[in-house]
């Protein structure tokens, strides 16, 4: 059984060590690269003001958080939540940068790199033209995200998980079951040999009578009858 986490986090900026603080953080998990429906959301108190460049874009702002708690009331369960599974995430720098400067302030083991998919780079190998960004990949990839109207830490979690399945051509609808590796830059380095197809088909279970019976039948049919076509 393979555990893996897909995660997003929302900010009030773009620094995570100018002053910027999350502000959201939203986690799905997948077992063997099937979502379980098992999720992780919270929003965080900054204990900062949310400049308004930045609720514009997700729509969170100073006084929705204020009653929120601090990420240090729901680090413990954050962490229990991801355990030591990799994480997959979209630009996975960003992310990271402001989780370990959160967890630094805690004195909290930091996230390392080597436990990290980044779906941005998975991406730019797999489409070098891009654009690559979440909204461009599920256009691409006929995913709909028509409710993300805004950014939001467990939808674009949601949509991303999505799109991590077609960045490894292992959607479920097509059968695939080829498991895919990845290197620690989270790029697809091999995958299993596809099934091997039979040397001889299996003999017929139809009889010598059963299948004059059938081809008499066919016979009154027609010489139109689509029946014809497979005699």
């Amino acid at each position: 059984m393979r555990r893996e986490i897909v995660l997003d986090t929302e900010t009030t900026g773009l620094q995570a060590e100018g002053g910027d603080r999350l502000v959201e953080i939203g986690c799905v998990e997948l077992i063997n690269r099937m979502p379980t429906g098992t999720e992780f959301h919270v929003y965080i108190n900054p204990e900062r003001d949310v400049p308004a460049e930045a609720a514009a874009v997700h729509g969170l702002t100073t006084e929705f958080l204020v009653d929120k708690p601090l990420f240090s009331r729901v680090a413990r369960q954050f962490l229990e939540f991801i355990q030591g599974d990799p994480l997959v995430i979209h630009n996975a720098d960003f992310d990271v940068g402001f989780l370990n400067m959160e967890l630094k302030r805690l004195n909290a083991p930091l996230i390392k790199k080597d436990r990290v998919v980044d779906t941005l780079a998975l991406a730019r190998r797999k489409h070098p033209g891009g654009p690559n960004t979440l909204d461009a990949l599920c256009k691409r990839y006929g995913i709909d995200n028509s409710q993300r109207t805004k950014h939001g830490a467990l939808l674009d979690s949601l949509l991303l998980a999505e799109v991590y399945i077609e960045l490894l051509d292992e959607r479920q609808g097509r059968m695939e079951l080829a498991y895919v590796q990845l290197d620690a830059s989270g790029v697809a380095i091999s995958a299993d040999a596809p099934a091997k197809q039979r040397p001889e088909p299996l003999p017929s279970r139809l009889s010598a009578e059963e299948k004059k019976a059938h081809e008499a039948f066919v016979a009154t049919l027609g010489e139109n009858a689509l029946w014809q076509r497979y005699n």
